[in-house]
This record gives C-alpha cells, structure tokens and sequence, in this order.
C-alpha cells in the first residue's frame, strides 16, 4: 500500500464525517435518498445542458463570450483528464471499500477506480467556472448545482468529504485560467462568424 493511500484511505483525518453523513443518508426518507442518488448519478447531464445553453446564448454576445462558451467543454475534457493522472498517482481507495459497515446509495465502486480526487466535482466546478466567465447569471446557478453535485458524492457514500474538496478546487483554480486565456482566440471567433460557420457562431439578426 502506498504512502497516499495509508494517509487518505481506512485512517483518512475525515472518515468520521464521512460515516457521519452516510448514517444521516441511511435514516433519511427514502424519497430524499432516491432523490439524491439519482442527481449523484445522473446529474452531469445538466453541467452538458447548461454548456449548450450558454453557447446558445453568445450567439448574440461578443466574441470574448463566444470563445469562452466554445473552450467550456473543453476545458471540462482537459480536467477530466488532468484528475485522471491525479487519481492514479494517488491510488486512494474509495471509503466504502475501506470502512467496514459503509452504507452507500449506490454500488461502491471496483477496486481500481479511485476516489481523490472526485471526478464529478471536478467537472462539475470546472463546468461551474467556464460558465461563470461566460456568463455570471447563469455561472452562478451552475456553481449552486456544483455543489449540490459534490456533497451528494459524499451523501451517496462513494466519497470522502476531502476527495470533493479536491475536486472542486482542482475545477476551480484550473478552470479559470484556461477559460479566460481562451477569450484570446475572439478574433478567430470573429473570423468565422463572417464565414460558413455563421449560423453556429451567431444568432440572425432580427427583422427590421
């Protein structure tokens, strides 16, 4: 077992919240639970919807905008993949695995596919940050289910508390940059808007 996984895993400094808020989920309502799990397994697609809508809407916005609305998806991707790497230099077993008695809502992960940090989290914040720079109304709705996406990780039972905080850390301070630096490509964006990808880039103007 590696150094990581002896720090972070049986005797992580927070598996006692961690059984903590999964004996709260096991005497739960099961309408709460169901509702919990559900959004934990499923509620990704929304971070999708919101990124398409966002696109949707710099149809009529700038070119700094649109590019930010572009780079979002794939600034998810590229984070996604950064955690990846991250999960296997760490190799942290999930707590389920490791706490003998663990209740969780969903099946616990096979050994092999670690938990720190969450992948959820990070996708679901990075998705959070792209949208904020793109636009802050619609960011700030994105950050609330970011959140809600992250603790229900925990609620569910297939995460620490510290493998979310991870996560959504990694989302947000890696997101930013990547999504402001590419607001530099606008003149690019523009360029295309005078071309073939015009029905894509920009919203018809409305009848006089």
């Amino acid at each position: 077992m590696s150094a990581a996984v002896s720090l972070l895993g049986p005797a992580s400094f927070d598996a006692g919240l961690y059984t903590e808020v999964t004996r709260l989920a096991r005497h739960s309502p099961d309408l709460l639970d169901d509702m919990i799990a559900f959004y934990s397994a499923t509620g990704l697609v929304l971070f999708a919807v919101a990124m398409a809508a966002a696109w949707w809407r710099a149809r009529r916005a700038d070119g700094i905008t649109m590019a930010r609305a572009l780079a979002a998806p794939l600034v998810v991707v590229v984070l996604y993949g950064v955690n990846t790497m991250v999960k296997v230099a760490f190799h942290e077993i999930r707590p389920c695995q490791a706490i003998s008695g663990s209740f969780t809502l969903e099946s616990c992960p096979p050994a092999g596919d670690w938990s720190f940090p969450s992948n959820h989290a990070v996708i679901a914040f990075a998705a959070a940050t792209a949208l904020w720079a793109v636009n802050r109304r619609l960011g700030a709705a994105v950050m609330v289910a970011a959140v809600l996406m992250a603790a229900s990780r925990v609620w569910v039972g297939v995460h620490y508390p510290h493998d979310v905080g991870a996560g959504a850390f990694v989302g947000l301070v890696l997101a930013a940059p990547l999504v402001l630096a590419a607001g530099r490509t606008a003149p690019l964006v523009e360029r295309a808007r005078a071309g073939r990808l015009r029905p894509l880039l920009a919203a018809r103007p409305a009848a006089g």
